[in-house]
């Protein structure tokens, strides 16, 4: 096959193929949250995104669960996280980062991460947990970062 012929074979091909999406959404996702009856919106890295209201408080937090999951060593492995504060805004630095260290040594499910200059609660999970057990991580991934960004930032309710 000649060069030109292989180029326009390909070129045929390729507009053959739907079109790429950087993230797709995950129906698997989708059945556990509508199954609880959780309102979410997917946002453009295809990760479900859940606002919760904490209206006594006047506070607002976001919680996320990861579009995709992670294959390690067998496991298929999904993120649950929830942003507590801005790295440089909020004053973390080497102090804090180690405190942050020690806590998520006690923390019995979940983490703290950092992901460019946000702090993040992370809970990462088997893909197979039940949607009683993902609104769970939710909850859990929501109050502890909220809590965190009371603590760190005070009345600011920015994450």
């Amino acid at each position: 096959m000649h060069r030109r012929t292989r180029l326009t074979a390909c070129c045929l091909l390729l507009t053959a193929l739907p079109p790429f999406q950087a993230w797709a959404e995950d129906p698997a996702v989708a059945s556990r949250l509508d199954a609880r009856g959780i309102q979410y919106t997917v946002d453009e890295d295809g990760d479900y995104r859940v606002t919760y209201n904490y209206a006594d408080e006047g506070r607002t937090q976001l919680a996320f669960v990861a579009g995709r999951t992670e294959s390690i060593a067998g496991f298929q492995v999904r993120e649950v996280f929830a942003p507590a504060a801005w790295v440089g805004k909020d004053g973390i630095d080497g102090a804090r980062a180690l405190a942050l260290l020690e806590e998520s040594r006690r923390q019995k499910y979940g983490s703290w991460e950092i992901g460019g200059d946000v702090l993040y609660f992370v809970i990462k999970l088997p893909d197979n947990v039940d949607a009683t057990q993902l609104e769970a991580a939710l909850d859990i991934v929501a109050e502890v970062a909220d809590n965190k960004e009371i603590e760190l930032s005070g009345d600011r309710d920015e994450l």
